[in-house]
């Protein structure tokens, strides 16, 4: 399947991309202009289109991305900064705008990412038919872009799955996040690691395992809409901490 990819660099990305070639489909890329990428072990392994998302879109992105047969969209600037207001001011709408023109001029199979942080501070199992409850900018315009493309399909026929993210760790991830940090100190060989009691419950899954279910929802049209994508089993904090 040839399938077009946004977001190809990030830290989910890099795994994706790699998940998508290992499973022998046609990878497009999109880059910024002046992005340098060759430091991907799949450089090579993919057709790279430059793009920006925040340009004014006239063209038809279909046909200038050689008419993909799916899209895994998870590009999205402005993290992890969840606070600002760049995600409704910008993101939202040239989110929505970049989606819609490729709805309308024929893409048939859209996968986009979303968040765990649209249910908001619920506690306990969350299940997709939940209510919305998003609190940061980030995960109110995560939300809106949703229902926004759901708008888009009373006027147009294509299959649409929203896979919201939960918490993923693993290699590349933001060095200022809680596992990286642990990381520095094992191999610094410190003796102390200052952090909360960890007694909270999260849902972490490890983002190569992100990147193959992804893959796997992208590929597939028997399941659509809202997917979560988690691990399905509770961790404490404290006890992902001490098992690493």
């Amino acid at each position: 399947m040839k399938i077009l990819v946004t977001g190809a660099t990030g830290f989910l990305g890099k795994f994706v991309v790699a998940q998508l070639i290992k499973r022998n489909h046609s990878v497009i890329c999109t880059h910024l202009e002046n992005e340098i990428i060759s430091n991907v072990p799949w450089y090579n392994d993919v057709e790279w289109k430059p793009f920006n998302i925040s340009n004014t879109i006239n063209s038809n992105l279909f046909q200038y991305f050689n008419k993909p047969e799916a899209l895994i969209h998870m590009a999205w600037s402005g993290l992890p900064n969840f606070k600002s207001r760049v995600h409704i001011d910008d993101n939202l709408l040239n989110q929505e705008a970049f989606i819609r023109n490729l709805v309308e001029n024929g893409m048939n199979n859209i996968t986009v990412t979303g968040t765990c942080q649209e249910y908001g501070m619920q506690n306990g199992q969350l299940n997709e038919n939940f209510p919305t409850c998003p609190e940061t900018y980030y995960a109110i315009a995560k939300d809106s872009l949703h229902k926004l493309i759901y708008q888009l399909k009373t006027k147009n026929s294509f299959n649409f799955k929203w896979v919201r993210l939960f918490y993923m760790y693993g290699d590349g991830q933001n060095e200022k996040s809680l596992i990286p940090q642990l990381l520095k100190a094992i191999n610094n060989e410190d003796s102390f690691f200052n952090m909360s009691g960890g007694e909270q419950l999260r849902d972490y899954l490890h983002v190569v395992e992100t990147a193959d279910y992804l893959e796997k929802i992208a590929v597939q049209n028997n399941v659509t809409g809202t997917i979560n994508c988690c691990n399905g089993k509770p961790i404490s904090v404290r006890n992902l901490v001490e098992n690493i």
